[in-house]
């Protein structure tokens, strides 16, 4: 059985205070007294009545006073008051309405009509209590069921469209080795082909020395001396191109791999520098910038156990997001105040004080963030990028990464106009479980 509600009855007149408490107790109900507006707020301190029967007429502060100051606390807010009062005019009632007051009883009391009137609120106190419950509770549900369907938005991203894309990439990568083979193969022989022949025409010029008029022409023509010096300097170019190919090649290979169910070792190092050739093309001077400035500080750092799929991810996010920041830095600047003061990407590695973790830092000196977007940074679909520009998926999704698959932190540190610094810690072995248990996809795409 359920403790009897406890009431509390404030009136200055000691025989209201003996008739109104008879009459509750003989129905049940605990009864508190106080005698004025004063004590009633000293006494509600201690103990937090049900219900509170109000006199409007008191010495001190009057029960409208004593009404309000109720109201104002936070604690006891929701206690619902009624007022006892000979005062039956409307401005009164409207006063004590407009003070919080829920009704009001007239003075001479009616027994019958005050256990109504306290039953009855106590009554709408309590379901009012039980409602508030249930929409906390369900609140609460919602929120947990859209924080996972979020999740699941994010799973979704990096398993479908990302995967696809990922897939199409390492496609391209594989596909372009056979060529590159070919043609690097055959320059070796076309370099001892040609130089056989020049050493060829060389005999010829050594033994013949006055050809005819036709032949001197024809060497005339040819320029055979700068021939024969631009030549190894051409087949030089040739080597350099296809090596140029054949490291963009395993660059994409690297950062597009496909991840297992299970963490690998890998050198991040590798997929940071993957990272940066596949976004050389941003960083790249063009009309109105001179080239970003890459600095790499990279510690002694051993693999770690990661996903080095999704890892290459989180880093060409951060990378192209930092790349964003300096554009924007630069609009109102010319090409000579940009060279003056150089757009620039920090990236430094290093090994944590304890040696179970690394952290990389990826610094930028660009437009920099606000306290309030700093807030924001991590929340799934937030953006301050234009409508078609960014989908608010990037940042969040890297941070789920590195939290929930790696068991890791990302932090960010930013001030506006002086640049913005995103800092990854991750432990160097990874736990048993796997941290999502969702099938892993190369998640290559930078959505931001």
């Amino acid at each position: 059985m359920s403790e009897p509600a406890l009431i509390l009855v404030v009136d200055d007149t000691p025989a209201n205070l003996e008739v109104m408490s008879e009459v509750l107790s003989d129905a049940g109900y605990e009864v508190a007294i106080a005698i004025d507006g004063e004590r009633a707020l000293k006494q509600i301190q201690h103990s937090f009545p049900d219900l509170i029967l109000l006199d409007v007429m008191m010495p001190g502060i009057d029960g409208f006073e004593t009404c309000k100051r109720l109201k104002e606390n936070p604690e006891t807010f929701e206690i619902p008051i009624i007022f006892m009062t000979a005062l039956s005019d409307i401005e009164n009632k409207v006063k004590g309405f407009n003070a919080g007051a829920v009704d009001y009883i007239t003075k001479p009391f009616q027994e019958i009509e005050v256990l109504a009137r306290v039953k009855l609120h106590l009554k709408l106190h309590s379901l009012t209590k039980n409602l508030e419950e249930k929409v906390s509770l369900r609140t609460a549900e919602l929120s947990l069921a859209l924080e996972d369907l979020q999740k699941s938005q994010l799973q979704l991203v990096q398993k479908e469209k990302l995967s696809t894309l990922g897939q199409l990439v390492a496609g391209v990568a594989h596909e372009i080795n056979n060529p590159v083979g070919f043609v690097s193969g055959n320059l070796d022989y076309a370099e001892q082909y040609v130089t056989e022949l020049l050493s060829l025409v060389e005999l010829y010029q050594q033994h013949y020395p006055n050809p005819v008029v036709e032949i001197q022409e024809a060497l005339d023509c040819l320029e055979l001396d700068y021939l024969k010096e631009d030549f190894p300097k051409l087949i030089l170019s040739m080597k350099e191109g296809i090596d140029r190919i054949r490291n963009i090649s395993t660059s994409l290979r690297t950062f597009s791999r496909s991840d297992s169910d299970r963490p690998i070792s890998f050198n991040i190092h590798e997929g940071l520098d993957s990272t940066l050739m596949i976004l050389k093309y941003r960083l790249k001077e063009n009309n109105t910038r001179p080239a970003i400035v890459i600095e790499k500080n990279y510690g002694n750092l051993s693999k770690i156990e990661c996903f080095p799929g999704k890892l290459n991810q989180v880093f060409m996010n951060l990378i192209a997001n930092a790349i964003d920041a300096l554009e924007e830095s630069n609009w109102g600047r010319t090409f000579a105040e940009i060279k003056d003061h150089p757009n620039r990407i920090m990236i430094q590695t290093e090994c944590s004080d304890n040696g179970e973790q690394v952290l990389i830092r990826i610094q930028d000196n660009g437009i920099g963030m606000s306290d309030e977007v700093q807030s924001q940074v991590f929340q799934h679909l937030f953006t301050t990028k234009a409508v078609g520009q960014g989908t608010g998926l990037g940042l969040s999704i890297a941070n789920q990464i590195v939290v929930e698959k790696h068991g890791g932190k990302l932090d960010v540190k930013s001030q506006l106009g002086k640049g913005s610094e995103f800092i990854i810690t991750l432990p160097i072995r990874q736990e048993e479980k796997d941290r999502l248990g969702e099938e892993d996809s190369c998640p290559l795409a930078t959505v931001m």
